[in-house]
């Protein structure tokens, strides 16, 4: 397939709450399905252009929005306060996936026919997981990067960086390999260090504990993938959260572990063979008329 440059087309939306959400869409020029994108915790939608780019070079519509609290969403919902960014503002945790099912709404409106799935990355993996429980039926395949079975005891709620704070003197090593990835969040004007606890408080952090719901449709198709090295959660607690998945019914689970990988699997020293593997998974489970050489 030609290699090309998709433009990327800016657009907004005002929630149930009032809060203005930034979106982003990049189109090839017939697409052979949708992808939303949502974001982790002390980023930012723009963070994935290359994932977009990649998937519109393999036929995919890419949508990303900036989520609550982050992005240009944060920035305008914040008057402007950087220090402010990660604050979710009202209707919380709920309202992150409301805004979910407004985008994946549009989607559909606008893609009538086309399959739709949904990434998730870290926070936002949490988030999707919530989706799934709740609407699932908005999405035909869902991937989960940089998750976790999120309970107790099996996802890191202290310093994510401890056990690379050897490598440098960022704080943001646990992120990746690639020391350009990390050079650049820290000289991110709207990145931040991820604390749960400071942006959400513990009433809307303890949404995000969770387990799948029965109600999620059992062919869904989910990846779940991430590094061995993620200190947020790492092998153990992914293969613990597809085995909840499978208890639950879904048939179509797979778990892939990145060796030596971190926490941005997208933004590894490795990242082209993960996003070949993650357009191979589409291919084969969103829209399988999609495979090309």
């Amino acid at each position: 397939m030609p290699q090309f440059t998709a433009l990327r087309e800016e657009s907004t939306f005002v929630d149930l709450q009032g809060v203005t959400i930034h979106t982003y869409r990049w189109k090839p020029g017939k697409p052979v399905g949708v992808v939303l994108i949502a974001h982790g915790l002390g980023e930012h939608a723009l963070r994935y252009e290359h994932v977009a780019q990649r998937l519109v070079q393999a036929g995919y519509a890419v949508w990303a929005l900036d989520q609550r609290g982050h992005g240009a969403t944060g920035i305008e919902q914040h008057g402007g306060d950087i220090a402010q960014l990660g604050r979710l503002g009202p209707g919380g945790m709920r309202a992150v996936v409301g805004d979910l099912v407004n985008v994946l709404k549009r989607i559909r409106a606008e893609h009538p026919g086309l399959p739709v799935g949904i990434i998730g990355h870290s926070w936002g993996s949490l988030v999707t997981q919530m989706l799934l429980s709740t609407r699932a039926e908005l999405v035909d395949a869902a991937v989960l990067s940089g998750t976790a079975y999120s309970m107790p005891g099996w996802v890191n709620a202290g310093d994510l960086n401890a056990r690379h704070v050897h490598l440098g003197d960022s704080g943001f090593e646990w992120l990746s390999r690639d020391q350009s990835v990390i050079d650049a969040f820290v000289a991110d004007p709207l990145t931040f260090a991820a604390k749960p606890a400071k942006s959400f408080g513990i009433v809307e952090g303890l949404r995000l504990y969770q387990v799948p719901s029965k109600r999620i449709p059992p062919e869904l198709p989910l990846l779940i993938a991430g590094g061995s090295d993620d200190s947020m959660a790492g092998p153990k607690s992914l293969r613990r959260l597809g085995e909840a998945y499978a208890r639950r019914g879904v048939t179509d689970v797979t778990v892939k572990i990145y060796p030596g990988a971190r926490h941005e699997i997208f933004n590894e020293i490795n990242k082209s063979k993960v996003l070949d593997d993650l357009v191979a998974w589409l291919d084969a489970k969103l829209a399988p008329s999609a495979r090309t050489d």
